[in-house]
């Protein structure tokens, strides 16, 4: 049956989540639920309306699976400590490069981010916890694209015949599944979330291995982290939906103090967007371009080549893996 979309104009925000309140609690009953913080906008309102639904019945975890920006993890548990969710950090990098090691293909990449995740890690915190059900922040455009087959999105399973209680263990509650970006940023203000919470740009399920083409690996992840923290800072005052960096896999040619260096390439894409359904390249200033390609060459170890991408979406996506 095709979910019934709640378009953002049409949303009563308080009403949407009095009803979800309602229905979490009704699906869990007197047990315990669990659920994976990102600090993304999704998993961030759905903590909240867990927590507003469930109180301490909601285990809220960090999984800091060694491919998030810089010093996310310890941010995120601080950020929601003040709001006055406790945040458990679970350490699981070298389960995911171990996952990761050899794989180039996309969607095998993020079919092994996907196991080591439901399988493996959040396997174990479902038994040791004692809880049934797993509470995410799945929105109707990761099943859009996952069902068109346009990428798999991590955290998509009902819709592809996919029961995760046969195949993890426990059952998935997806309170804004019928909800885009625009929609959950509005049920976040009404939640009570900081605007740099519910206003954050938008980051993939695959964190940045989305934004490795070819093998992941540590030092990869490092060189595309360093690279982001750039991008981010460079173009945050564009007012753009999203912006990221990208590590190509092939080396180009460059010279550096009249050498020859043959290194890597970063791509830079920054989108205009309302619900990611359809994206346009931001028209970014010419000296911003420029300075942010200097900062990336000068400050990156090794990144001799910056460019930036005018594809719109389609036939693009918004992120390259």
């Amino acid at each position: 049956m095709p979910l019934q979309e709640i378009r953002a104009e049409d949303l009563d925000a308080p009403e949407f989540i009095a009803e979800k309140v309602a229905e979490i609690r009704a699906a869990v009953g007197d047990g315990y639920a669990i659920n994976a913080l990102s600090g993304g906008v999704d998993s961030s309102v759905v903590t909240m309306l867990g927590h507003r639904a469930l109180g301490d019945r909601l285990k809220t975890y960090f999984v800091d699976n060694g491919l998030m920006r810089q010093g996310e993890p310890e941010q995120i548990v601080q950020r929601f400590a003040d709001l006055g969710v406790r945040v458990e950090l679970v350490p699981a990098q070298d389960r995911f490069f171990a996952a990761l090691a050899g794989i180039t293909d996309p969607e095998e990449k993020r079919e092994a981010i996907t196991q080591t995740f439901y399988r493996d890690v959040f396997a174990q915190l479902v038994r040791d916890s004692g809880a049934r059900c797993l509470l995410q922040g799945t929105i109707l455009t990761d099943v859009d694209e996952t069902v068109a087959g346009i990428k798999r999105q991590h955290n998509v399973f009902e819709q592809l015949g996919i029961d995760p209680e046969e195949a993890f263990g426990y059952r998935i509650l997806e309170p804004l599944v019928q909800l885009r970006k625009d929609g959950v940023r509005k049920v976040g203000e009404a939640l009570g979330l900081p605007p740099e919470v519910f206003r954050r740009i938008p980051f993939p399920g695959p964190a940045l291995a989305a934004r490795v083409i070819g093998e992941v690996t540590r030092e990869k992840i490092a060189l595309v982290r360093q690279a982001t923290a750039i991008v981010e800072e460079e173009l945050a005052a564009t007012g753009a939906f999203q912006y990221m960096a990208i590590l190509h896999e092939d080396r180009v040619t460059g010279m550096r103090q009249g050498r020859r260096e043959f290194g890597q390439q970063i791509e830079v894409r920054c989108w205009d967007s309302v619900d990611a359904r359809t994206a346009t390249p931001t028209q970014v200033a010419w000296e911003i371009l420029m300075r942010l390609g200097r900062r990336i060459v000068d400050e990156v170890p090794g990144v001799v080549s910056v460019t930036y991408g005018i594809a719109p979406k389609p036939p693009s996506t918004m992120e390259v893996v």
